[in-house]
């Protein structure tokens, strides 16, 4: 009796806990923080861009990064690419094919975006990592992984962004995005993770779990072994 009791106060104390964090992070501050800076993309392997030259001739290629961070460009062969933006590369082509082709005019498009992925884990239909092949937004991100659970915290979700040696977290309140505030509805970019937490309720849920049946798996396991033995037998 005394260690139930000893789990019963330990249980009731990690609720009591948990309901404040849960408290304190509703009644937080409404307003919106300022958004993650949207950078520059940079290109890598194996993206692939649509390169014009201009004037006539027109030269249009398409070409696809190399795992060597290189493209091949008509007339000036190999320009690299890896680490630049479109514009730094569109650059570089124009200065170096002037020496070819009188009054060079270069663009460089992207076509797709493969080099650039994200991550979306935690309350979500299906937790996974894939590439931007465009501009997303976080609800858009949400939705290819089949969108949050019910057990949710729609309004604590995180985007976890690491730039430059830097790591910074944007607070996404997807329940005012729902209501048509878009002011966290935030463009995302490459190696971005965003996380849905559990709501208050699911994470006392999963900590009673944890506490109340420690070895609810191994039990699991050991009763189909058993299962199978039996069924054998007969």
């Amino acid at each position: 009796m005394p260690s139930h009791a000893r789990r019963l106060r330990l249980v009731l104390a990690a609720c009591a806990l948990l309901l404040a964090g849960g408290l304190s992070a509703c009644t937080s501050p409404s307003g919106a923080p300022p958004g993650p800076q949207v950078l520059s993309y940079r290109v890598g392997p194996p993206d692939q861009l649509r390169i014009t030259i201009l004037p006539d001739p027109i030269i249009e290629r398409e070409a696809i990064v190399r795992p060597d961070g290189m493209i091949s460009v008509d007339l000036i062969g190999d320009v690299a690419a890896a680490g630049r933006t479109t514009e730094e590369i569109a650059s570089d082509i124009q200065t170096r094919i002037g020496r070819f082709k009188r009054d060079a005019r270069v663009t460089v498009a992207l076509g797709a975006a493969l080099s650039s992925e994200i991550t979306v884990l935690g309350e979500v239909g299906r937790p996974s990592t894939f590439p931007l092949s465009r501009q997303t937004r976080i609800v858009e991100a949400l939705g290819t992984v089949g969108g949050p659970t019910v057990f949710a915290a729609k309004s604590r979700i995180r985007l976890i962004r690491t730039a430059e040696g830097k790591t910074q977290v944007f607070t996404v309140n997807l329940s005012n995005i729902q209501k048509g505030n878009l002011g966290t509805n935030y463009l995302l970019q490459g190696g971005d993770l965003v996380y849905v937490p559990p709501g208050v309720m699911a994470t006392i849920g999963y900590q009673l779990q944890a506490i109340l049946f420690p070895f609810q798996q191994i039990f699991g396991f050991g009763g189909n072994v058993t299962t199978t033995v039996l069924t054998g037998g007969l």
